[in-house]
């Protein structure tokens, strides 16, 4: 069906000539000539369940005539196949992911815990970059780089997948995390450069500050975005809602909270709508004559005609 939509036709005023098709079908149905030769029999009672082989296939003469005529029509109107060219340049976006794996993202507020959903819905969020290098940092009470920025989507994604609470150290170091991401963001020649830092504790590890870490990042003109993971609950840390508030809006980022599922779903899409990435696509078009396929199945359907009537099929007058 995609092959039908990409054929069109350069002289189509020539497809009015399949209405003969019809016309010629009728002519040879009412005023085939009769061709019958007297026999003086005693009886036909001998000849009643007779049926001649090629008797049934005399109806093939005028069949490959007409479908010999309706491949020169379709031929005489020329039929090309649109073959498209599409040029995409992309302003894409460098991302770093920075994602908390302390002991706490275990927590069963989530189902089936916060590290889980966590990398589902950071793994859905990278099949919605198409253009954009993505990359991957973890800490908890240190930081590393598990991905560098890469295009290769499917590798970050099996990166966020993998992810394990217990990889590190316990604790946790956001200024760490940010730090790692940032060293990752700073040489990138990409007009716009992002991180979104998710965490569920406070900052309780490492030896470089979050408002620091901040502060390098708008210096290389990288936008945080900060997710606070959880909901509230007296058995555990609390968030420190007001330094990740502070650090997303001191790099001109926002913060966000995210207590279910759903809430964590709809911040990726708001962060994917805020962090659009310019595209633009240059479609180019080509076309290839197809004619000549038409031409060969006409004389195809002529050369079977001719040698059918001219043996198998072949009548005396």
């Amino acid at each position: 069906m995609n092959l039908l939509r990409n054929i069109s036709f350069q002289n189509p005023e020539f497809l009015l000539l399949l209405l003969l098709i019809p016309i010629i079908g009728l002519w040879y149905y009412f005023k085939k000539p009769e061709k019958n030769i007297n026999l003086i029999l005693p009886s036909l009672a001998s000849l009643s369940d007779v049926s001649s082989f090629r008797g049934k296939l005399l109806f093939l003469i005028p069949l490959l005539r007409t479908l010999a005529l309706g491949a020169i029509v379709l031929a005489l109107a020329r039929p090309q196949l649109t073959l498209k060219e599409e040029e995409i340049n992309a302003d894409g976006i460098d991302i770093i992911i920075s994602m908390d794996t302390s002991s706490s993202m275990l927590a069963r507020d989530f189902k089936p815990n916060r590290i889980e959903v966590s990398k589902n819905l950071a793994a859905d969020f990278v099949s919605k970059r198409k253009y954009d290098r993505i990359g991957l940092v973890v800490f908890a009470a240190e930081a590393f780089t598990q991905c560098p920025l890469t295009t290769d989507h499917e590798v970050i994604k099996r990166f966020i997948k993998s992810l394990q609470c217990g990889m590190l150290e316990d604790g946790t170091a956001i200024g760490m995390g940010l730090a790692s991401a940032v060293n990752r963001l700073k040489e990138s020649k990409s007009k716009s450069k992002v991180i979104i830092l998710l965490t569920d504790g406070l900052n309780s590890e490492g030896y470089i500050d979050p408002q620091t870490a901040a502060d390098i990042a708008k210096e290389f003109d990288i936008k945080i975005y900060t997710i606070g993971i959880g909901r509230p609950s007296r058995f555990r840390n609390s968030i420190d809602e007001p330094l990740l508030r502070s650090v997303a809006e001191k790099t001109g980022g926002q913060y966000f909270r995210a207590q279910s599922e759903s809430a964590l779903a709809e911040i990726y899409d708001y962060i994917d709508q805020l962090e659009k990435t310019k595209i633009e696509i240059s479609t180019f078009k080509r076309y290839s004559e197809e004619f000549r396929m038409f031409l060969f199945w006409a004389l195809i359907f002529l050369a079977i005609e001719f040698f059918l009537k001219n043996t198998l099929l072949r009548t005396f007058p």
